[in-house]
């Protein structure tokens, strides 16, 4: 079995801010209610996108809304894996949740008890939704999934819709492992699992990976806007079927009524026009960070699709 790298350690910290914040008078369901008969304190938990300590960017304009809408305070934790959101949903300490499609599915599978509250979409208009793409060196000679066997190929994370579960499906199709559990994928392909779609993408860029997975919009705009990558850098090799939209989610202890209130909020206000309009933010306001206009309705049935997928890799992570 081949050796598994990582390129990046759990942030403690994150964990702590999320326990803190769990133990904070007036947090979540289990403390006092503003006059709009939302919780006093709202605590909110992501994993950034980007292999970065800053959340602020994509984050604080919603924040700022929901502040001003619900007369709540939120409190938003970073967390360094999507295992951490999870378990934080499941200990009742995080009350609202920025999650993947698979780390959603992962989330209901482990009976944490979250209901949708909007998928993120990138333009006005636009079903949720995105892609992952197989990405190498652009003067590679890999020119499939093919060609990826035996070769150090970066993943995002074990928890990672577009950075795992997917591309190991397109393994799978492609006979170069025989499911999406780590120890399979570890034996068609030497994994390294670099936290961050930006990691696995710059990683591939510099050779540091033969391949890599990440989403598409990591590629082809947030690092070339940002001036981390140039054309020709990478060259795009598989592309995922349309994935689900990663998705705002509200833990069941607020309540039917609030996560309604909040499902509402974000899907009318939480957006690009809507909140530029409002002073919220200036020139950028593309949210979270996937660079999204806004979100749409969302509900479980919409991630059916990434259950089959779980189905068809027969990931460990899907287990529950």
């Amino acid at each position: 079995m081949k050796t598994t790298t990582t390129l990046t350690t759990v942030a403690l910290a994150a964990t702590t801010a999320l326990a803190l914040s769990a133990c904070s008078p007036g947090s979540g369901a289990e403390g006092g209610t503003t006059a709009e008969g939302f919780p006093s304190v709202l605590r909110l938990a992501a994993i950034p996108a980007e292999n970065s300590t800053d959340l602020a960017a994509g984050y604080d304009p919603i924040v700022a809304m929901l502040e001003e809408e619900t007369g709540a305070t939120v409190e938003v934790s970073q967390a360094s894996d999507y295992a951490g959101v999870i378990e934080g949903l499941i200990a009742d300490k995080v009350d609202i949740a920025f999650l993947g499609s698979f780390a959603y599915v992962i989330a209901t599978h482990n009976d944490a008890a979250i209901t949708p509250l909007g998928a993120a979409v990138a333009e006005k208009g636009e079903d949720p939704g995105y892609y992952s793409l197989g990405i190498v060196p652009g003067d590679s000679d890999i020119d499939g999934l093919e060609d990826f066997t035996g070769r150090s190929v970066c993943f995002v994370d074990p928890g990672s819709t577009s950075g795992f579960l997917y591309p190991s499906a397109g393994l799978i199709e492609a006979g170069v492992v025989t499911s999406g559990q780590e120890a399979d994928v570890a034996a068609g392909v030497e994994p390294v699992y670099s936290g961050a779609h930006d990691a696995s993408a710059l990683a591939v860029a510099a050779g540091d990976c033969e391949a890599g997975f990440a989403m598409e919009s990591m590629v082809n705009q947030t690092l070339p806007d940002a001036g981390e990558l140039a054309e020709g850098d990478l060259k795009e090799v598989w592309r995922s079927p349309k994935i689900s939209g990663s998705l705002f989610v509200g833990n069941d202890a607020l309540g039917a009524e609030v996560n309604q209130g909040l499902a509402d909020l974000l899907v009318e206000k939480a957006n690009a026009d809507y909140l530029k309009a409002q002073g919220y933010c200036d020139d950028d306001c593309l949210l979270t960070d996937e660079d999204a206009w806004g979100f749409a309705p969302a509900k479980d049935a919409d991630y059916d699709g990434t259950r089959e997928v779980c189905t068809l890799t027969r990931s460990d992570k899907c287990e529950g």
